[in-house]
């Protein structure tokens, strides 16, 4: 017969007058910053006390209880209704309502005080946005909302934006799919299907940031040079009812196309096809994105395949084209310039052979089946696929580590649910973004901290491209960093983090995965993989026997690998000091400045993606003014900030302007003469620019 359950018993509650009450040594609160008493009191003198104080009886030396209780969990609310009887407003007889526990109850107070405190769970945001709402519905305004939950105006307007967010977006949130501050991103716009595209696209890949939730939200036109479109192709585009707008007066590389969401659309689909073929393949997961972060497989183990040895046909093949390709070169190589139809033909034997000599690689059916692969677009267009890479979960693992436990984090949280209104501004603190802030258009506000970190980032890159070209800079930093260490114990601030470790970039901007040095870094890495032994012993005798050119040029990258000059916001409490970021860009400039980099060179050139988009209108004007002189800048000062930063990145196409965190040492700029063009020419561009429908 089965035991009947044991039935549990509430403790009593009854009213008792404050003048009973006493504040418990056992509360396990102790910190008195942060817990706006008088905020508290405010509220309960306006809507009563919503939670009862939880007491004991106060026994005396006999055990007998002498009619005064004491207050283990509730003792802010306890101070509140303190502060209220000190200001006349509540009587000290007044009946507070308390739950009673029974004297010698086996539960401690202090017990008690901490499961209050930790059991708590703080109102979800999305809660909060829709409490607001029905208030808002209800009459009352914004202005009086914040003050009755003691939040700040801008709190409740930033919950109130997500009205224009789509049902399908705060469902996704609501279950935990998307952050708060990817949230916010999409209510910069009300169009939801816009929305549930953009989510849709970036929800199968790793980079869901909200400056990219922006960015695809708010571009209005699309340049016909854009990945998208090569890889859609313009005439699918418009025989899909898509629109290129272009510039009669002016080289617009074909044009800008003003239907983003449909070029999106199609790019998808394409990629999809693509997928459904790659999928086919027997790998274990697929994953799509129009891009991908700069380092995302960092994490990922990766499958080694086999290259499919050369045909018979194509070893014939190939050896009639070298044959070609030496008897054209030995026919004109007195000749000082090619015929244009000689020149071609080269060209296509020169891309023949080196189809002929990249090998396709085959992967053994049963890695394929814990691996997967990465679809994307390249910079130039075409489809980007990385197969054999095998994700954390699914790499094998030591059985000692299986048999590891991890330790539960318990988070500190307030001690009732009446602090939870004065608690909301800092639920929203992650929810202030760079685009949030107010604009300065009287002065220059300094750059925000995130835009210097993706800045740096870029310039990081071009340093690991530039030290890895020149193994003798490369091999003088790496010594002079280890001879301060060894000879000068400074550790801290240095430019090249000698160990090896690589640097990663959490924050990059949306142009560094496909910049020229990103390229570059990946081809050199890739062809020193193919290169090097997989056996400890066989790397070893293979690096020993290696010619010192060769080697200095594999120290060189991989000496890369760790350059750091990336600025980093400096937390109170980090690890990372002020002084530590200030030594580490000075050593990044003498670095610079030794390997002769030029960002512009390397690739960068202001856009609004990477820049303009993402500062004042008053920088726009001084990048402007720096690049193109005072005149230009004046012409476009009366624009609105979205038409001035595409003007001005058409302005700067080719002036060699560079903002501060890409300069390096003097803050002046190289050629400063060549890159301010003639006034009269710039007001001439700018006053020719028409735009036809095409």
């Amino acid at each position: 017969m089965a035991s009947a359950i044991q039935k549990i018993t509430l403790s009593s509650s009854r009213g008792i007058p404050f003048n009973k009450l006493v504040l418990s040594q056992s509360n396990v609160r102790r910190v008195k910053a942060g817990q706006s008493i008088d905020e508290l009191a405010a509220d309960i003198a306006r809507r009563g006390l919503l939670q009862s104080l939880n007491v004991r009886p106060v026994l005396d030396a006999d055990g007998a209880e002498t009619g005064t209780f004491e207050v283990p969990a509730g003792g802010r609310r306890f101070r509140a209704l303190e502060l209220l009887v000190r200001q006349k407003k509540l009587n000290k007889t007044a009946p507070v309502p308390c739950v009673v526990r029974e004297a010698g109850s086996p539960i401690f107070a202090e017990d008690d005080s901490l499961a209050e405190n930790v059991q708590r769970v703080s109102l979800h945001p999305l809660d909060q946005f829709r409490a607001f709402r029905t208030l808002l519905e209800k009459g009352l305004s914004e202005e009086e909302i914040a003050a009755a939950f003691f939040v700040p105006v801008t709190v409740v307007r930033q919950r109130l934006r997500l009205m224009t967010v789509s049902e399908k977006l705060l469902d996704i949130y609501e279950q935990d799919g998307m952050r708060l501050d990817q949230v916010i991103a999409f209510s910069i716009s009300d169009d939801h299907a816009r929305q549930d595209q953009v989510w849709e696209i970036l929800s199968g890949g790793h980079n869901r940031e909200p400056y990219l939730i922006r960015r695809m939200l708010t571009e209005k036109t699309v340049r016909a040079s854009d990945a998208r479109v090569r890889f859609v192709g313009l005439d699918v585009y418009v025989t899909a009812g898509g629109h290129v707008m272009r510039d009669l007066f002016e080289a617009d590389d074909g044009g800008w196309l003003n239907d983003p969401a449909l070029l999106d659309r199609l790019a998808m689909d394409k990629l999809s096809a693509a997928t459904a073929e790659i999928r086919a393949e027997g790998w274990k997961w697929v994953e799509t994105a129009l891009s991908f972060p700069w380092g995302h497989t960092r994490a990922f183990d990766e499958i080694e395949g086999r290259p499919v040895a050369i045909t018979e046909d194509e070893l014939a093949r190939l050896a009639a084209l070298r044959a070609e390709q030496e008897a054209i070169e030995a026919e004109y190589a007195q000749a000082d310039e090619l015929p244009a139809d000689v020149d071609a033909r080269l060209g296509e034997i020169e891309q023949a052979i080196e189809v002929l000599e990249t090998r396709p690689v085959t992967f053994d059916p049963a890695e394929m089946a814990r691996a997967g692969v990465f679809v994307s677009l390249d910079s130039d267009g075409t489809l980007l696929v990385a197969r054999g890479f095998v994700r954390p979960e699914d790499m094998p693992t030591d059985p000692d580590d299986d048999a590891a436990s991890a330790d539960a984090e318990v988070g500190e949280t307030d001690d009732d649910a009446d602090s939870e209104a004065s608690d909301a501004g800092a639920v929203s603190s992650q929810a202030v973004t760079e685009d949030d802030e107010p604009e300065d258009e009287d002065g220059l506000k300094p750059l925000p901290d995130r835009l210097v970190t993706e800045l740096t980032a870029w310039r990081t890159l071009a340093l690991r491209d530039a030290f890895a070209s020149n193994p003798h800079v490369a091999l003088t930093e790496f010594l002079h960093t280890l001879c301060l260490v060894l000879f000068h114990d400074i550790y801290d601030g240095a430019c090249l983090q000698a160990g090896v470790r690589t640097v990663s970039f959490p924050v990059q901007g949306p142009d560094l995965a496909g910049s020229i040095p990103a390229h570059q870094v990946q081809a050199r890495d890739e062809a020193w993989k193919a290169d090097l032994p997989t056996g400890e012993d066989a790397l070893w005798t293979w690096l020993d026997h290696l010619d010192n050119d060769s080697r200095l040029a594999l120290l060189a990258h991989c000496l890369s690998q760790g350059v750091n000059a990336l600025y980093e916001k400096v937390h109170p409490y980090g690890a990372v000091s002020p002084r530590t970021i200030e030594r580490r860009i000075a050593r990044a400039d003498r670095l610079a400045a030794a390997l002769r980099l030029d960002p512009v060179e390397a690739g960068w050139t202001p856009t609004i993606d990477n820049y303009l988009g993402r500062v004042t209108k008053a920088r726009i004007l001084q990048a402007v003014r720096e690049g193109r002189g005072e005149q230009a800048a004046r012409m476009i000062a009366h624009l609105k900030k979205p038409d001035m930063a595409r003007e001005a990145e058409r302005l700067l196409d080719g002036s060699g302007w560079l903002p501060e965190a890409l300069r390096t040492g003097s803050p002046s700029l190289a050629n400063q003469s060549d890159n301010v063009r003639g006034d009269n020419a710039a007001e001439a561009s700018f006053a020719e620019t028409h735009v036809a429908a095409d």
